[in-house]
């Protein structure tokens, strides 16, 4: 395996339009990235250019040491997994696998043994000639994946391989993903606009945004000490919670609907400073006794079983309090926060104005 490392890497259309800006990145050896943003963020377009599918208008890439940029794709020492399959419908699932090895000339019983491997590894060793027709979309997820592990490859690039599934068998694909990776310690780059994929299956999470990285980050970092308002806003759902907002002291935010404590030493914000609070709705409670209060008026409430969201406003603000439903009997008019949860940005860049801020 290896690492891969991207230097200012960016990606110019025809016409000017420039998909990925500037992008520098190291993906350490043995790691599992997950490059994660809405549609048309330049996600995939970075991922395409890692596998050589396509061009880099400047930049570098390096996977293992050696810069690609001029290597064709099938030189590259990688694999890739995509949203379609790619399977070939009149081969069976052995042939489908063992395909690019026979093209690489490796003898015959050496692709029979690599080929049994990945197949018990992904327990589709029943299923070897079955043609992918005869497969549900998990099982031909499976093929795919396996045709990729036979390579024995130096990383692994995954374009949203998940998609196509339903959700039962997403999050079943997901945990085998991880899994896999678990045994195989293998470099994987994942690319992904489900948010939950990527807090599940990452070591490091990479949350893109028109062309550059907002954020980068262990999953949990990224969640709970967001960079931007972006990110705080795409990662987690329901999304953070923003009111506008202005420090009325020291440690002390006002808005409409009331004030709110938040820790001092935490940010770089002077008295009367125009700002904007996040709080996530799970941080939110009702009642008095924390640190700050804010009024509330609920509108509708959705029943998600183990947890209840009440939707409302706080002063003109839009607001939603997550609690767990057996602590919700009832919600109350007031709603607080601990001073730890505040979150502070800055209205017109949308930075976090916390100290040392992750980038």
């Amino acid at each position: 395996m290896a690492s891969v490392t991207l230097e200012n890497v960016r990606k110019v259309y025809a016409g000017g339009v420039e998909a990925v800006k500037g992008v520098s990145l190291v993906m350490p050896d043995g790691s599992f990235t997950v490059l994660l943003g809405p549609s048309g963020c330049g996600k995939s377009t970075l991922l395409r250019m890692i596998a050589g599918l396509e061009t880099i208008t400047s930049g570098t890439v390096n996977i293992g040491g050696k810069v690609v940029n001029e290597v064709e794709p099938a030189e590259r020492d990688i694999a890739m997994v995509f949203q379609n399959y790619a399977l070939y419908p009149h081969m069976t699932v052995y042939d489908n696998m063992a395909y690019g090895l026979r093209n690489r000339r490796v003898p015959k019983d050496e692709i029979g043994r690599r080929v049994a491997e990945a197949a018990k590894l992904l327990g589709i060793d029943g299923f070897l000639k079955r043609k992918p027709r005869e497969l549900s979309g998990g099982q031909r997820q499976r093929v795919a994946m396996g045709r990729a592990i036979v390579r024995e490859p130096q990383a692994f690039l995954f374009d949203e391989p998940l998609s196509n599934l339903d959700a039962k068998l997403r999050v079943q694909m997901r945990a085998e993903i991880r899994r896999l990776h678990n045994r195989l310690k293998a470099t994987s780059i994942f690319v992904t606009h489900d948010q939950v994929e990527a807090m599940t299956l990452a070591d490091l999470v990479v949350v893109m945004n028109g062309g550059r990285i907002e954020q980068t980050g262990a999953p949990t970092q990224v969640y709970r000490l967001p960079a931007t308002r972006f990110v705080a806003t795409f990662i987690g759902s329901p999304a953070m919670n923003l009111l506008p907002g202005r420090v009325a002291a020291a440690g002390v935010v006002e808005t409409g609907g009331g004030r709110l404590a938040f820790a001092p030493a935490a940010f770089t914000v002077a008295e009367g400073q125009e700002v904007e609070i996040g709080i996530r709705p799970e941080d939110l409670r009702f009642g008095t006794g924390g640190e700050g209060e804010l009024a509330f008026t609920g509108d509708f409430v959705e029943e998600l079983g183990a947890t209840r969201l009440f939707h409302g406003t706080s002063g003109n603000a839009a607001l939603v309090v997550a609690v767990a439903a057996a602590a919700a009997s009832e919600a109350g008019r007031s709603i607080t926060t601990d001073r730890e949860a505040v979150h502070l940005f800055d209205p017109a860049t949308g930075n976090s104005l916390r100290h040392g801020r992750a980038q």
